[in-house]
């Protein structure tokens, strides 16, 4: 991925389970949640999602809440829910549920762009694509008004496995609402790296999504386009990313955060009519407080 040069913030804020679980200290203390106890903070600063899609607007970022807790088994991160099947010195697995993302390029207050990296902004997220459809030697057919692409809630299970190279991050989750009823699969690598009172972590993630996936997110419905819904046919896609947070410990209470991510979209989904950029970045720039 020699070509990835942006950068992301939120893994962070909300990869807590992997720190609660894991036999890694705590003395830098900008991720560890402690056992019983609730962790809510927020960061205020500022920071972009770019969208993907055409004719939809970049998705500012100005507050990121954290509302996190974790029992002895059960635990709640930002919105997902989990429970601890199996744990050892090296390894944790859980079941686990969690947000859809394709949804929140099309929704403004989609659940995971509150919770992943939200803000304030009055933009709205309904869009008539056609109007600035790209042309080459002719003129593309014109695609109507979208229909809703609805958010929907992800349920499967989870493994981490902590090394001394970095901990790996395996998961595979299902549609559980029966929205589009595909599959996804994930696997991600990081690394931290405490120094003094700065934290580092870096982190590569493939993200695997079914046909039915990307068939609900970026085909096109009859009612929008027959042409493009023939000439369009959606296929598994898996999409490549990497993510770099950096904290600095101001306080017991307040940290310094810059985040960033990079997202190299995968062919299947950038070949649909719905779609002009091959890949979506986020950063953020703040300072976050943790009560």
């Amino acid at each position: 991925m020699p070509y990835f040069l942006a950068l992301l913030l939120t893994i962070s804020l909300y990869s807590t389970a992997v720190f609660a679980n894991a036999p890694a200290s705590c003395d830098n203390n900008t991720d560890c949640i402690e056992v019983g106890r609730w962790d809510l903070g927020f960061s205020l600063g500022y920071g972009n999602k770019s969208n993907p899609l055409k004719d939809y607007k970049d998705i500012p970022i100005y507050v990121v809440p954290t509302l996190a807790y974790y029992g002895n088994s059960w635990f709640f991160d930002n919105g997902n829910i989990g429970y601890t099947l199996a744990e050892g010195e090296n390894y944790t697995v859980n079941m686990v549920t969690t947000f859809s993302h394709d949804s929140a390029f099309f929704h403004r207050w989609d659940p995971s762009n509150i919770f992943l990296l939200s803000g304030s902004g009055n933009q709205s997220a309904t869009s008539s694509i056609g109007a600035t459809m790209s042309t080459k030697s002719i003129v593309e057919p014109v695609i109507g008004e979208l229909e809703n692409r609805n958010f929907t809630y992800l349920g499967g299970d989870e493994a981490f496995i902590y090394t001394r190279f970095g901990i790996v991050h395996a998961s595979v989750a299902h549609d559980i609402l029966d929205v589009h009823g595909g599959l996804e699969s994930k696997l991600k690598w990081f690394y931290n790296i405490p120094l003094d009172k700065w934290n580092f972590e870096f982190a590569a993630v493939l993200d695997w999504k079914s046909d039915e996936v990307v068939d609900y997110y970026y085909g096109v419905r009859p009612s929008e386009s027959l042409y493009w819904n023939q000439a369009y046919q959606a296929e598994s896609a898996l999409n490549k990313s990497i993510e770099f947070t950096g904290q600095y410990v101001l306080t017991e209470n307040w940290n310094l955060l810059l985040v960033a991510r990079y997202t190299d979209i995968a062919d299947a989904i950038v070949d649909s009519p719905l779609v002009d950029k091959d890949y979506t970045s986020t950063y953020f720039v703040g300072a976050a407080y943790r009560f």
